[in-house]
């Protein structure tokens, strides 16, 4: 089945153009909306919202949704000891909208191969598109239950738990992974080989060692040594924050598609500006938070709704040359009225915004 989500309703965010964006060369939109085949399913759109913690939550993505422009979401990291267990209507992470369940991938971390295994069995039944294992997460919190990047310590483990997995359900299983914990391509294209026998239907590749969390830059060369050594789709991650870098990343590596964490939190509109021949609004960046604001309202108590646009709100005010006094005001709100207050003031003063956001704060 065909997932042809991305054509949807751009809403108020975008209005349509009649020529393509100037900065992407004619090839490079026929490839992003070029077809692929991931296990038994089929995806129209060769983008995908990355899994991130905190801030892939269900209100962001159905932001996301009314934007379009993508093949496929990837939901938050979900423990995979939990799932089984999880009750979707209080979970704040394990939680989704029907609708988006056909083309909606769930993440998951463990340490075991029957803890995985369980997790994805749940997740088939809810009617997910795919289940997605992560191996590449370094957060201490996360490696020092001996789950996420540090399975990348143990080949034949991390392997078995793809096995086991596979032989667990019949959805597309994909594997999230990073270089490694040393500088090493060679152990990155053994590995995709390994999860590739172990039966994964695609791979996202993060080339950056596990210690590294964003200090250097990410090694394109690297993802180009993966593809060309497996047989199935490969998605690059990392960097890609304008259509330069979304050129030159499909160009250089030859991936398969794109996965795109932290420029889609802050232009989430990209999706569509990248697949479509549309541009933003002017009114695109206000428009994007009140609509953020209004969406965890819905979906969150009020306590967890402030703790979450915080952690947004970093991203949203890359965008601006001021960004850093504008974070800091933001980040001084005690509830969503008072953010939502301070949004109205901010745009009453006309901030100067950047083209490309201040990636300075994106380290964080």
């Amino acid at each position: 089945m065909a997932s042809s989500h991305g054509n949807g309703n751009m809403n108020c965010f975008i209005t349509p153009i009649c020529a393509d964006l100037k900065m992407m060369t004619p090839g490079i939109r026929p490839t992003i909306n070029q077809p692929l085949i991931i296990g038994q399913k089929t995806i129209n759109n060769r983008l995908f919202l990355a899994p991130m913690a905190g801030l892939g939550h269900i209100a962001f993505r159905e932001l996301l949704s009314q934007c379009g422009g993508y093949g496929l979401l990837f939901m938050e990291m979900c423990n995979a000891r939990a799932v089984p267990h999880e009750n979707r209507h209080f979970s704040p992470v394990f939680r989704w909208r029907d609708e988006e369940l056909p083309y909606l991938v769930c993440q998951i971390f463990g340490a075991t191969p029957v803890d995985m295994a369980r997790a994805a069995e749940r997740i088939e039944s809810e009617g997910f598109f795919g289940v997605d294992l992560n191996f590449g997460c370094s957060v201490q919190a996360i490696v020092k239950k001996n789950c996420g990047a540090a399975l990348l310590k143990n080949p034949v483990l991390s392997s078995e738990i793809v096995k086991t997995v596979r032989k667990a359900v019949s959805v597309p299983v994909f594997v999230k992974y990073r270089i490694g914990w040393e500088d090493d391509p060679g152990f990155s294209v053994d590995m995709a080989r390994r999860f590739e026998d172990a039966g994964a239907d695609a791979l996202t590749f993060h080339p950056r060692v596990a210690p590294d969390r964003r200090s250097r830059p990410p090694k394109w060369d690297y993802i180009r040594q993966v593809k060309a050594a497996v047989s199935i789709p490969v998605f690059g991650n990392g960097n890609v924050f304008d259509e330069n870098d979304l050129e030159a990343i499909l160009l250089k590596t030859a991936c398969d598609g794109v996965s795109l964490g932290r420029i889609a939190i802050a232009k989430p509109w990209l999706f569509a500006a990248w697949s479509k021949d549309i541009q933003p609004a002017d009114t695109i960046l206000k428009e994007t938070i009140l609509k953020m604001i209004a969406l965890l309202n819905r979906h969150f108590e009020p306590h967890m709704a402030i703790k979450l646009f915080k952690k947004y709100a970093i991203y949203f005010a890359a965008n601006f040359k001021f960004g850093h006094a504008i974070y800091k005001e933001l980040s001084k709100a005690g509830n969503m009225e008072a953010v939502e207050q301070h949004i109205h003031l901010l745009f009453e003063k006309n901030p100067a915004t950047l083209k490309r956001p201040d990636l300075n704060m994106f380290t964080r």
